[in-house]
């Protein structure tokens, strides 16, 4: 078993076949943690798994759309029959629809947007409550926008799911705030090399805006502070 701050804790991150996601998965299991890591590209996930085990650390691979409807109850089901509790949850996976101005907006694109980043977080927070509450620490971290709390043109379709996003993870932070130990903080990564970056600017230079690892390290590190519950913060 790997040795670090998190030695001896789970963590669960979704959206963890590339970018931030992955990046975040290897650096909490360099920092001791087993990472089960979610996405729907099972050869993608095999690969970081295999990078976290050259590295010394220990991963699992759980496969899952979050679109499908009870592919995150299967998901929990599975977890919980391995593990007790659950100490991390890193909710990171997000689907970008295409920009465009609202009156434009597909209704089967936003759909599908508001399936993967609204109500699978819902569904996400509702089958591994009790999971994470039998932890002596847990914790939640969404990763957000900046288009969720300050609306830009032609990003109606993704800032409005976002900004639902962050209104379920805030209103979860406030109703267990003084009833339990769980802690949740919503993180915007700010401008970051993923593809999600590359499909909405085609025209940056990936080189120009920092690399998933740098956000990686912060949330680890927030992962390893006694932050407030419904802390917010931007990684610069």
């Amino acid at each position: 078993m790997s040795e670090g701050p998190f030695s001896g804790q789970v963590a669960l991150v979704t959206g963890a076949s590339r970018g931030i996601g992955a990046a975040t998965a290897e650096a909490l299991a360099k920092a001791g943690a087993h990472v089960v890591l979610t996405g729907r590209d099972t050869k993608r996930l095999e690969e970081i798994e295999e990078r976290i085990f050259q590295a010394g650390g220990n991963a699992t691979i759980a496969p899952v759309d979050l679109s499908e409807p009870d592919g995150i109850a299967r998901l929990a089901t599975a977890i919980s029959q391995r593990w007790q509790a659950l100490d991390m949850l890193v909710i990171n996976a997000a689907l970008l629809p295409e920009l465009t101005s609202v009156p434009d907006i597909s209704q089967r694109a936003l759909n599908q947007a508001l399936t993967v980043n609204v109500l699978a977080t819902q569904s996400l927070i509702a089958n591994f409550d009790p999971m994470l509450r039998r932890s002596a620490d847990p914790r939640v971290i969404g990763v957000t926008s900046s288009v969720g709390a300050q609306p830009r043109a032609f990003w109606g379709a993704y800032g409005a799911t976002k900004a639902a996003f962050d209104v379920l993870l805030d209103c979860y932070a406030q109703e267990t705030r003084n009833v339990s130990k769980l802690r949740v903080a919503i993180v915007n990564p700010g401008a970051t090399r993923t593809a999600m970056r590359a499909r909405a600017y085609p025209g940056e230079d990936p080189a120009s805006v920092k690399a998933p690892e740098v956000v990686a390290e912060r949330l680890v590190s927030l992962l390893a502070e006694p932050f407030a519950s419904g802390h917010r913060e931007s990684v610069n």
